[in-house]
């Protein structure tokens, strides 16, 4: 994955808000950048660009845009973006595609995705603990309502030569678009960190259809949220996961610097899609009954996200 004078040949898989915002701040580099979504989205950035509706900016940014998998043919950087309900699908779909130098950067939600992806395609493929606040507002239009940086790494801890020099590269092809960037050897530890996060908010969020500054203040809100963050640093200790001490109050204090944020879950069940929870708390329910770690409030969570899901389909 060599940068040449243009920039890095980057493809966006799964053009939705989080795919949009750091595919978007890389194209507002000068780097290009083919976006690869939903009609809706594709024909409002063939017609006019992404619209990029940022803390300090406001700008369409001119890239490419395709419903194609095949699109990613010839990128040197594949942002991997799509619901990990689709994932198996979407590296089959790219796999033959993939130019040889690629490297794949997984921008998903959940902590076993990433194997998921490498099990279908032969180039490197790197995991992403992902911290932005985001939201599609309409056609082409992103909204970002806070933070916007990375943690990435290799899944083996530390990298070897090769990969070091691989996501050196992606760091600071990020760093020079305005993308905090840090290089991890324990960025398994990150994606746990990330999937509590996720656990405490998207499902609550979803239910009350609240942003989170309004639905921490709720009554009983904090104490749910703590525990089901206590649950998951449980399952993590029990599957030898390295985690910040100070998890909890990080979490907690996520609501004030992302007040306004709607979780993904709650735009899906808004939108009446099928959401992420099985991979979310769901996937802290299969590994606590693996593990013999009784996880009762992220089972309640999960629960009634399917129940909601459920009365969507039936309609």
């Amino acid at each position: 994955m060599v940068e040449n004078k243009q920039g890095l040949r980057v493809a966006v898989l799964g053009a939705g808000a989080v795919g949009c915002f750091f595919g978007g701040m890389l194209a507002r580099a000068g780097h290009p950048v083919t976006l690869i979504g939903r009609p809706v989205h594709v024909d409002a950035f063939r017609a006019g660009g992404l619209h990029f509706e940022g803390l300090s900016f406001d700008e369409h940014v001119q890239v490419e845009a395709s419903t194609e998998a095949r699109a990613v043919e010839g990128a040197q950087l594949v942002l991997f973006s799509v619901k990990s309900t689709d994932t198996e699908s979407a590296a089959r779909e790219i796999a033959p595609w993939l130019a040889a130098d690629a490297v794949v950067l997984n921008l998903q939600n959940g902590v076993d995705n990433t194997e998921r992806i490498a099990a279908h395609v032969k180039q490197p493929v790197f995991p992403a603990a992902v911290y932005v606040a985001t939201a599609m507002a309409g056609p082409g239009h992103l909204k970002h309502h806070g933070r916007g940086d990375l943690v990435i790494g290799s899944l083996r801890g530390a990298a070897d030569a090769q990969e070091a020099a691989q996501l050196e590269r992606i760091r600071a092809a990020f760093v020079a678009a305005g993308v905090p960037v840090t290089v991890s050897d324990n960025v398994a530890g990150a994606l746990w960190g990330k999937l509590v996060v996720n656990c405490a908010y998207n499902a609550i969020s979803a239910l009350g259809q609240m942003p989170y500054g309004r639905m921490i203040e709720s009554v009983g809100i904090r104490q749910v949220m703590t525990d089901v963050v206590g649950e998951v640093l449980a399952v993590a200790a029990a599957r030898g996961v390295r985690m910040a001490p100070d998890t909890l109050q990080a979490v907690l204090g996520l609501a004030q610097s992302m007040s306004t944020q709607f979780s993904s879950t709650a735009q899906d069940l808004a939108r009446e899609r099928p959401t992420e929870i099985d991979h979310l708390n769901g996937f802290i329910v299969r590994q606590g009954e693996a593990l013999s770690v009784p996880v009762p409030a992220n089972r309640a969570l999960h629960a009634l996200v399917k129940l909601v899901e459920l009365r969507q389909a039936q309609k």
